[in-house]
């Protein structure tokens, strides 16, 4: 079942209109969550949420608070007879009407829940990926449907059997992997692109950097990095929702050590709650 305006309804008889603007220009934002007892970082997701529709430009109701996100999801999930680990994807678009500019700034939104049986990889190898850049800019930052970049750099990586790919920027700088923020370790320094660089404001690397701020163990900068780092990095792992974090173990002719990122997964693991 989905839902579909706070109405469940059968996947097969959802009937999205063909003016729908998600589909037509990709005038719409989603969100990844995950669930296991509780919907994880649902405050910090749902303000991603509002922020990205405000910079859209689209018109939020007074009625969808917070509260009632939580809800709309966790009714889905009942519905759906899940209940263990959960794979949450809310999609958000402006209603039908209008070329390039619309008629209305109102909004749909369509809950989706999927049973998630995702673990981290004992073996990850990375590889840049060339063909298209990622533009820098705060617009990037922002969860819209245009991620065709990272499409076609997944194709890419399952092409090549590589289990994911590094996104560079019109500057040729590192920003994050095709479904992931990336985080290199230099002895007990951790570093990330900054979000003008153009990586996603993932919600996982919004909660290690307030993490990392309070941390005695390891310091940590958001600044530019160059590809040729990644090979002169001792660690380097990746995090989404999902798959929280997932060590890199090798890129190019470079194997990578883990224990710096499984000491500090063990940390964050035990305080993120």
């Amino acid at each position: 079942m989905l839902n579909f305006n706070g109405k469940l309804v059968p996947k097969s008889e959802l009937n999205i209109n063909y003016q729908n603007r998600g589909l037509k220009y990709g005038d719409a934002v989603f969100d990844t969550l995950k669930y296991e007892n509780q919907i994880y970082f649902i405050e910090e997701h749902y303000f991603r949420l509002m922020s990205s529709l405000r910079m859209l430009r689209m018109k939020i109701p007074m009625s969808f608070t917070m509260q009632f996100y939580k809800d709309e999801i966790i009714k889905t999930i009942v519905k759906n007879n899940l209940s263990g680990k959960t794979r949450i994807r809310v999609s958000v678009f402006r209603k039908d009407g209008g070329l390039y500019t619309p008629t209305t700034n109102e909004i749909g939104y369509i809950i989706e829940t999927e049973a998630l049986n995702y673990a981290p990889k004992e073996n990850y190898e990375i590889e840049l990926y060339k063909d298209f850049p990622i533009l820098s800019g705060l617009l990037s930052t922002i969860k819209t449907n245009n991620r065709i970049v990272n499409v076609l750099s997944s194709i890419f990586a399952d092409e090549n059997s590589y289990d994911n790919c590094i996104l560079l920027n019109e500057k040729k700088n590192v920003v994050e992997a095709s479904n992931a923020n990336i985080f290199l370790i230099f002895g007990n320094e951790i570093i990330t692109p900054p979000l003008n660089e153009g990586c996603i404001n993932g919600v996982l690397r919004m909660k290690i950097l307030d993490f990392l701020k309070n941390d005695d163990k390891f310091s940590f900068a958001e600044r530019t990095i160059s590809p040729f780092e990644l090979l002169k990095a001792n660690e380097i792992f990746l995090t989404n929702s999902i798959m929280e974090i997932q060590s890199v173990t090798r890129y190019r002719k470079k194997n990578y050590s883990t224990i710096k990122t499984e000491e500090f997964r063990s940390i964050f693991e035990s305080k993120k709650n």
